[in-house]
């Protein structure tokens, strides 16, 4: 089951149930953000709603994890730059968070979490995973490198807390050719090939345990 935590408007996206092996949770939790600086419209909320505030950020996150104990968490992020291009980031960093969120407010000493690693790899390859889709009208590439705002953040603390079980997708503003629709159709796409991954790891973790 795809799960769109706090959303307001659902997009055209299908909510399917991916049987695995074995699995205790077949659940996948897709999330997007409030609005964000001067874009009143966030294209990641409208894809898929988290505030753009550290703190309530990592609450939010450690309730979907304690909660509803989800396969995979998928967040989706505004990348204010980008121009029709869809980034499949890498990894989460610890470190480095000075600018203010939309309260004014940063972390402590510019980290995450006091106790954890310098960075957090996600268990998707997300370089396979780039390999292996295209949407036709817009590009996709990988980065391991999430900005060190309140997405980086949010991704780090969603790696901490499941494991590495999570991903990251930072997507483009909605214009003309880029529609929240077109959006909803691309991570649609973007997701399935990562569960793929998933029920490979499962299968693999199966095998050896037998």
């Amino acid at each position: 089951m795809i799960l769109l935590f706090g959303t307001e408007r659902r997009p055209d996206f299908t909510f399917c149930s991916m049987d695995f092996m074995d699995s205790n949770s077949n659940t996948v939790v897709v999330t997007g953000f409030g609005p964000f600086r001067q874009y009143l419209v966030n294209s990641s909320w409208e894809a898929v709603k988290l505030p753009v505030v550290y703190q309530k950020v990592k609450e939010q996150v450690f309730k979907i994890w304690t909660t509803l104990q989800p396969l995979l968490t998928v967040h989706v992020g505004l990348a204010s730059s980008a121009k029709a291009i869809i980034i499949l980031e890498q990894c989460g960093k610890n470190k480095g968070y000075q600018e203010m969120d939309a309260c004014g407010f940063h972390p402590e000493g510019g980290c995450c979490m006091l106790d954890g690693p310098e960075k957090i790899e996600s268990t998707i390859n997300m370089k396979t995973l780039w390999k292996n889709i295209s949407v036709e009208g817009i590009d996709i590439i990988f980065s391991r490198d999430a900005g060190r705002y309140i997405c980086d953040y949010t991704y780090y603390t969603s790696l901490y807390y499941g494991n590495g079980r999570a991903a990251f997708i930072h997507v483009p503003p909605l214009s003309k050719s880029v529609t929240a629709d077109f959006l909803g159709k691309a991570l649609q796409i973007i997701i399935l090939e990562m569960l793929k991954q998933c029920g490979e790891e499962r299968k693999k973790d199966h095998f050896i345990e037998k």
